[in-house]
C-alpha cells in the first residue's frame, strides 16, 4: 500500500464552520450600515481582514479585531462604544458556537480509519481548534492532530518529515482547494475535495490544480471512502510502475 497515511481538514470538512462567520459578517454589516450607506463594506471588511493575517492569524478573534477596525475605519470613527461592543460580542459568538458534524463523517472517518492511519491537519486559533476538536467527539479517531498557522507547502514538508512520510505516500481530504488540495498536489500528494457550500473568499484563491490524476472530487461526505481507496489504487500502481522512482 503506497497511501501511508490520510490528512483531514477540520472546518467544514468534519464539522460546519463558515456558516457562523457569515452570520457574524451579516450582522457586522447590518450594525455599521446604521452609520454609512455603502454598497461596499463587506468588501471593505475583507480588504482589511485579509491584510491583517499576518498579525493575527486565521480565526474567530482575528475577525473580530479586523472588525472592530473595519468599523472605525469606515464609520470614521463616528461608531459609538455600544456598537463596537455589540461586534465583539459577535467574535464571542463565533468562539461559542456549536459543533456541527458534517452529515455522514464520523462513518466516513471511520471507514477509512480502518484501512489507513489517519492525522487531522487544521489551521486557526489553537484554543478555538482544540475547543471544537474535544466537543466533535472526533478526537479519538485520529492518531494525531496538528493545528498549524498556515497550510501552505512549506507547512505540508514540514508535516511529512515529522509524519516520516514521502509526499507520494500521503492524501489529504478537505474543502479548500487553496489549503487543502493544491499544497499537497504540488509536493506530490493525493487530494480528496469535498466542497463546502460556502467558502471563504480568501480560500476560493486556489488557482490551477496541478496533476488532475491525483486529485478527485466528492459530492459528499459518504463518497469519500471510495474517492481515497481509488485514489490509492492509482498510487498503488503509480509506486510499482517500472518508472516510478
Amino acid at each position: 500500500m503506497s497511501i501511508k497515511l490520510v490528512g483531514f481538514d477540520a472546518d467544514d470538512t468534519l464539522w460546519k464552520s463558515e456558516d457562523y462567520y457569515r452570520d457574524a459578517q451579516a450582522r457586522f454589516e447590518h450594525i455599521v450600515a446604521s452609520y454609512v450607506d455603502l454598497d461596499d463594506v463587506g468588501e471593505r471588511m475583507f480588504a482589511i481582514e485579509k491584510r491583517n493575517l499576518a498579525l493575527f492569524g486565521y480565526g474567530a478573534k482575528g475577525m473580530t479585531l479586523s472588525m472592530l477596525e473595519a468599523a472605525v475605519a469606515i464609520t470614521e470613527a463616528r461608531i459609538s462604544a455600544a456598537d463596537l461592543h455589540r461586534i465583539i460580542e459577535l467574535g464571542k459568538g463565533i468562539l461559542r458556537h456549536p459543533v456541527a458534524l458534517i452529515p455522514g463523517i464520523r462513518e466516513a472517518v471511520a471507514d477509512i480509519a480502518a484501512d489507513f492511519p489517519v492525522v487531522l491537519v487544521t489551521k486557526g486559533d489553537l484554543f478555538h481548534q482544540e475547543a471544537k476538536v474535544r466537543e466533535s467527539g472526533l478526537a479519538d479517531a485520529f492518531g494525531r492532530i496538528e493545528i498549524v498557522s498556515e497550510k501552505d507547502a512549506k507547512t505540508y514538508a514540514r508535516l511529512f518529515r515529522e509524519f516520516e512520510v514521502e509526499p507520494r505516500e500521503f492524501l489529504m481530504v478537505g474543502n479548500s482547494l487553496r489549503s487543502d488540495i493544491v499544497p499537497v498536489l504540488a509536493l506530490g500528494g493525493w487530494g480528496v475535495h469535498m466542497p463546502y457550500h460556502v467558502t471563504w473568499a480568501h480560500e476560493q484563491d486556489a488557482g490551477g490544480v496541478p496533476d488532475p490524476a491525483r486529485f478527485r472530487e466528492v459530492a459528499n461526505a459518504s463518497e469519500l471512502p471510495a474517492a481515497v481507496r481509488e485514489l490509492a489504487g492509482a498510487a498503488q500502481s503509480a509506486f510499482t510502475s517500472p518508472n516510478a522512482r
